[in-house]
């Protein structure tokens, strides 16, 4: 650590009128039937990452409600923890979430300070190091660590001058810009191969579509190209089955290595980051028949939640098999799904799927049960009807969107390489030990 460096905790600031920290919404204050299915979003623990907001299984509440708890409404450059279970994250608000909501289960901190930087503060709270820390202060023996006022105030933070603060978040903000610029264009790249299917598909706006006439399918796919075949799901697969889970450690029965890829980690796959997929110990035999290959699907089949309905799926392809060192299968509340490519493209099923998520149809197959929910895969398989177009349509289709989804993946592979080298810098300059 450099001469000019000072140590303080959050409590200094506090007490300076420079920090304020302020709990959730108590739960006789925001109730679980005050929750909308579209309103301002809530960030609740689950939603809170390394730095950043995880936007799957958001809830949201109404304008009403917002009025009425308004001082929980979420700033620019606020901090966020969760007070149950993943202590050792936090989120920081930028401009997109400005004005989101502070769930009933998180801490936020709100700096005020001309000397203390909130980035810098948050880039401090992503080093192992203050990890380390939170995790000691909050687990106590509990079976679920927990965090409250007195804790985050007690957080020691080593800090230079505020000019040394600014270097030092410019140098590491730099990784993340390019990180969400990245980020923005894997969104685009998504959104030019859903537009393409939807022109083609579901509009029948493909190239040479004005030579051929409508037909009734017979189906509740109403009509479609002449000469266009429709087939229940279960005819176009070659391959399915349902995911494993193996042993942490290697064991006699469990010699094979391999990272399973759950239901939680797609979002984040579907943009090419594996970097919290596990890595387990399996079966021969079970490795042997889940293992993932380029054009397999993997469908997720149990669990989901409130405004987040079961069916979440991830394309696979060889850009985003090599980011692996070894061998790849889906988790026990997933499926395989590999189609037979001489009938249909795993392109097409995947963007379907998408489209039926998005649209909610994908609901028809999903049970509740004992507060978990569960996929009617079965049913899925016997009922749903494919659209199947001529190989030569299915061909162009291909050669245009394939290259899509690669180039996601690549740049998915670009946010790792970014994240790694920033993640390696940021120790370093965050304890003085390296000068900017």
């Amino acid at each position: 650590m450099q001469n000019n460096w000072k140590e303080i905790t959050v409590q200094d600031l506090i007490d300076k009128g420079e920090a304020v920290l302020k709990t959730g919404p108590f739960g006789t204050q925001l109730k679980a039937d005050e929750y909308v299915e579209k309103g301002t979003p809530v960030i609740n623990v689950r939603n809170i990452g390394f730095g950043n907001i995880r936007e799957e299984k958001l809830e949201f509440i109404n304008k009403d409600t917002v009025d009425r708890l308004s001082s929980h409404l979420l700033k620019k450059d606020d901090i966020v923890f969760g007070r149950k279970g993943a202590v050792e994250r936090h989120a920081f608000i930028n401009e997109k979430y400005t004005n989101w909501f502070q769930g009933s289960d998180c801490l936020r901190l709100r700096i005020k300070s001309d000397t203390v930087l909130p980035r810098f503060l948050s880039y401090h709270f992503l080093t192992e190091q203050h990890k380390q820390w939170m995790m000691q202060q909050c687990s106590h023996g509990a079976t679920m660590a927990s965090l409250n006022q007195d804790i985050v105030s007690r957080i020691p933070v080593t800090i230079p001058s505020v000019e040394v603060q600014k270097k030092i978040v410019t140098t590491l903000s730099a990784f993340d810009d390019l990180i969400e610029n990245n980020t923005r264009r894997i969104a685009i790249l998504e959104e030019m191969a859903r537009l393409i299917y939807r022109e083609w598909f579901v509009r029948y706006r493909y190239p040479g579509h004005e030579k051929d006439k409508l037909v009734d399918s017979g189906t509740e796919l109403g009509e479609v190209p002449e000469g266009w075949e429709v087939r229940k799901l279960e005819n176009v697969m070659e391959h399915y089955i349902g995911g494993g889970w193996g042993k942490e450690e290697k064991k006699e029965k469990f010699p094979d290595p391999g990272y399973v890829i759950r239901g939680t980690d797609i979002p984040g796959a579907t943009q090419g980051d594996i970097s919290e997929v596990p890595f387990r110990y399996h079966k021969v035999s079970n490795l042997k028949s889940r293992k993932l290959k380029e054009g397999d699907i993997v469908f997720e089949v149990s669990g989901g939640s409130k405004g987040q309905p079961l069916g979440r799926s991830l394309l696979i392809t060889n850009t985003l098999l090599s980011e692996f060192d070894s061998n790849v299968m889906c988790a026990s509340f997933c499926k395989l799904m590999r189609v037979d490519q001489e009938i249909t493209l795993p392109e097409l099923l995947y963007l379907e799927i998408m489209e039926m998520y998005d649209d909610r149809r994908i609901m028809k197959y999903q049970v509740q049960s004992t507060g978990i929910s569960n996929f009617k895969f079965s049913f899925f398989l016997e009922d749903l009807n494919v659209l199947i177009p001529p190989k030569e349509i299915q061909d162009k289709f291909a050669k245009i969107v394939r290259p899509l989804f690669s180039k996601i993946h690549l740049l998915g592979k670009k946010n790792t390489r970014l994240k790694e080298t920033r993640d390696l810098l940021l120790p370093k300059l965050i304890s003085g030990k390296v000068g900017v």
